[in-house]
């Protein structure tokens, strides 16, 4: 995220120029870094289901070591894991955010 304030000084330099508060600069920064790490998170939780019902059909199906695997699947931890990528997003994506909704819009649109 702090490279994404970084290459978009221009950007967030016109926005404020409009006449776009700081905390409309910090809401869109914030709300970009929780969505990146929900998607993420998302995306971790179906690989994580993908690999253990795959793992569970090689250790049945290929290698046969048991007769049946059942896969345990918990939807309690797939909850968690989503709200920890949250947070991570929130936590990392603060100091960008505030930086960006500190720039002067001047130095913001003179900066390339």
């Amino acid at each position: 995220m702090l490279v994404s304030v970084t290459e978009r000084t221009r950007e967030i330099g016109l926005r404020k120029a409009l006449g776009a508060k700081r905390r409309d600069i910090l809401f869109q920064f914030l709300v970009e870094s929780v969505f990146m790490c929900n998607v993420g998170g998302l995306l971790g939780v179906g690989l994580g289901i993908f690999a253990g019902q795959g793992m569970a059909n090689i250790a049945v199906k290929v290698a046969k070591v048991v007769p049946e695997w059942p896969t345990v699947i918990s939807v309690q931890w797939m909850v968690i894991s989503v709200a920890f990528s949250a947070t991570i997003g929130i936590f990392f994506g603060v100091y960008p955010a505030i930086k960006a909704a500190r720039l002067s819009p001047i130095e913001a649109l003179r900066a390339e």
